[in-house]
């Protein structure tokens, strides 16, 4: 009786079981051009293959370190997902990967990202890797490949994520953090553009309080408070890299992601010291204030949770200052000298705010 049953029903096919492999390979052909553009001297081959080949050789390394790097864009994808924005979440998957690769003193060489999805919406997956491809431009990087998975039942209808793989190289004596980071050096932070990509399940919580829909008017920038939120992850890697070029006089930097400048700075000192940091020395953008305000989020959550208006941390010799912000400058960087190194209390690396509610006032 089964067995007759089973002959009555119709046959299954992998688009009935919600996986539609025309639109994959519709994608894919999409991707393609948008790949092409990001080429750079090494790549080898284009897209189709089962992995992505690199020349270091072609690429001008005689000695080289290679440094990695994979990273997501956190629930700030709700975000773009709420908003029907996808097309600059990929600027901020490639941000995240890469700028935490030039901290040590390395080119980004290569990209790889991973788009997953309940089902998969051939406009919305070209905007994604629209935006990732400009995010690799942006950083002299080439997009050789990825992943693009289907996956009925793991994601609701209209959910995505993102993953991002990065490799990039440095020659073996120029690599960063330097040994030779002391009491006395100066710290020079670079402007953020933003939230970046960090504290968004804050963030989303903020925005319920506010009562505010993402298509509403910003109350802090232009555009829509989505738009706003949305705004992509700073890339700090061209500028650093002409810096570091040009001075040789660049001893340390930190990204300033999850966890902020007390969770970060120190990642680049050695133990026993700490950058002592004055918040009166740099601005934070608008939204800062806006989230602080609404959410009546404490100062310590705040600098724990945000950038607060600080990208990325650059360690010099006071000598050296004016000179590798001069070159931060001329490369489009916004600089401020925020604040000085010193022999910590405890043994470890730290980092001291000072006078942090300045950053709040309008």
């Amino acid at each position: 009786m089964s067995d007759q049953q089973g002959h009555n029903r119709p046959p299954l096919t992998y688009k009935d079981a919600g996986v539609d492999i025309d639109a994959g390979d519709d994608l894919v052909e999409h991707i393609k051009p948008l790949a092409r553009a990001t080429n750079r001297p090494g790549v080898m081959g284009g897209l189709g293959g089962f992995g992505g080949l690199f020349d270091l050789k072609a690429a001008g390394f005689s000695d080289p370190i290679l440094v990695s790097g994979t990273d997501g864009v956190g629930t700030k994808l709700k975000v773009a997902i709420e908003a029907a924005i996808p097309d600059t979440v990929g600027i901020d998957l490639v941000a995240m990967c890469v700028n935490d690769i030039v901290v040590q003193g390395a080119e980004p060489l290569f990209f790889l990202d991973y788009y997953a999805s309940g089902r998969l919406v051939v406009d919305t997956g070209r905007r994604l890797v629209a935006g990732i491809a400009e995010g690799c431009r942006r950083a002299g990087c080439a997009l050789v490949g990825g992943e693009t998975a289907e996956m009925p039942g793991m994601y609701a209808d209209g959910d995505y994520d993102l993953a991002g793989f990065a490799v990039g190289a440095a020659e073996r004596d120029a690599l960063l953090p330097r040994a030779d980071i002391a009491p006395g050096d100066v710290v020079l932070g670079l402007a953020s553009s933003g939230a970046h990509s960090n504290g968004y399940s804050l963030v989303r919580r903020i925005v319920e309080r506010s009562g505010l829909a993402y298509d509403a008017a910003s109350p802090f920038g232009t555009g829509t408070l989505g738009q706003a939120l949305l705004e992509p992850t700073r890339l700090y890697v061209k500028p650093l890299l002409a810096a570091i070029r040009a001075t040789g006089a660049i001893k340390g930097l930190a990204h300033i992601t999850g966890g902020g400048l007390p969770g970060n700075v120190p990642r680049c000192l050695p133990d026993g010291l700490r950058a002592r940091l004055d918040a009166r020395q740099w601005t934070a953008p608008a939204i800062f204030s806006w989230l602080r305000s609404v959410g009546q989020v404490p100062t310590d959550d705040m600098l724990r949770t945000f950038n607060c208006g600080l990208g990325m941390i650059v360690v010099v010799a006071a000598a050296d200052a004016a000179r590798v912000a001069q070159a931060l400058t001329d490369a489009g960087e916004s600089v401020r000298e925020v604040g000085t190194i010193e022999r910590g209390p405890d043994g470890e690396a730290g980092c001291v705010v000072d006078h942090a509610d300045s950053l709040w006032r309008s």
